[in-house]
């Protein structure tokens, strides 16, 4: 159990210090959006050129949860989807990859937004 638990604890607190440290040091123009943002587009990249699955099998969750992991799941779905239907593929296989997240993120948010009451 612990040579599973101890890499993604490793993997995605590095990951999170990564994100961290863009913050801190670059905090007036880099606003943490453009963080969420640099890690999608990181992840795509990554998982495009074949980089991030190694991350994946030695973190597992600690490389899939954060949203480089989301950013790589939308390039594989489309690079798979691609294979599959041509050029097309390109436009439905990411969102169709991720679609459990994306649903669980609106659902989740909009249950949130009902039972708190944000303090403004």
């Amino acid at each position: 159990m612990f040579n599973m638990i101890i890499p993604a604890f490793i993997i995605g607190g590095v990951i999170c210090v990564i994100g961290q440290i863009l913050m801190d040091l670059t905090k007036p123009t880099f606003t943490p959006a453009h963080v969420l943002v640099t890690f999608v587009v990181g992840g795509a990249i990554l998982g495009a050129l074949g980089l991030y699955e190694p991350l994946i099998k030695i973190g597992g969750a600690g490389a899939t949860i954060p949203l480089s992991g989301f950013g790589y799941s939308l390039a594989k779905g489309a690079i798979d989807a691609v294979r599959k239907r041509g050029m097309m593929g390109a436009f439905s296989g990411g969102v169709e990859a991720t679609a459990v997240g994306i649903a669980a993120a609106v659902f989740f948010g909009y249950v949130m937004s009902v039972a708190f009451r944000p303090k403004g």
